[in-house]
């Protein structure tokens, strides 16, 4: 298998994460896009994925798999027990639900306040920006982080007891929170207390 990516960006690092917790690091090829440098909108990049995004799954018949979710959902059902995306119906359904909460309100409205309200990865990259909307979804991304230290007071981990694919998503968001300079609210304590015990797991330093 091969992951195009560019490490050290949040969506790629969810993808380490999720193949370091099965236990299969080193069955991937990694190849390096030069994001900053435009290499993922060339026609051979486009190929694999034609939404220009990083990271791709390239398995070892050519089939291509893009979207962090779909990739970790390849991944966990390789090999052993489903561990991070859920094994039972309403396992599954719970983290789905959880992971596509996370995503949509803390992880991808931090990536849009990054892209809209600061000079993100520059004018050839970023094209057309929105400062007011990419405020808004700052504002957004706070209010997620609060919600999440509520939910987070109840129970270990976002979607219940055990470590799934809805931590990694909001792991990534830290990710890029602090590329955007976006601070953990001081009273969210049960919020810092879970991402000092997810970033001491292993995966996290895939």
């Amino acid at each position: 298998m091969k992951i195009y990516e560019f490490k050290g960006f949040p969506n790629p690092y969810r993808v380490r994460v999720a193949l370091a917790e099965k236990g299969l690091m080193d069955k991937v090829e990694f190849v390096q896009v030069n994001v900053p440098a435009g290499e993922h909108k060339r026609p051979e990049f486009l190929a694999k994925n034609p939404a220009g995004a990083v990271p791709v799954l390239e398995l070892e018949d050519g089939t291509t798999i893009a979207e962090c979710t779909a990739i970790t959902e390849y991944l966990d059902h390789l090999i052993g027990e489903s561990v991070l995306t859920g094994t039972t119906p309403k396992e599954r359904a719970v983290i789905h639900m959880a992971q596509r909460c996370t995503e949509a309100n803390f992880l991808d409205a931090v990536a849009t306040y990054f892209h809209h309200a600061t000079p993100g990865l520059g004018p050839d990259i970023e094209g057309y920006q929105n400062r007011e909307w990419g405020e808004k979804q700052r504002e957004r991304a706070i209010a997620t982080m609060h919600s999440l230290n509520e939910t987070l007071a109840k129970q270990p981990y976002i979607a219940g007891d055990r470590f799934s694919v809805a931590d990694i998503t909001a792991m990534a968001g830290f990710v890029f929170a602090g590329f955007a300079k976006i601070e953990m609210p001081e009273s969210a304590t049960h919020l810092k207390a879970w991402h000092e015990r997810v970033k001491a797991r292993s995966s996290a330093q895939a």
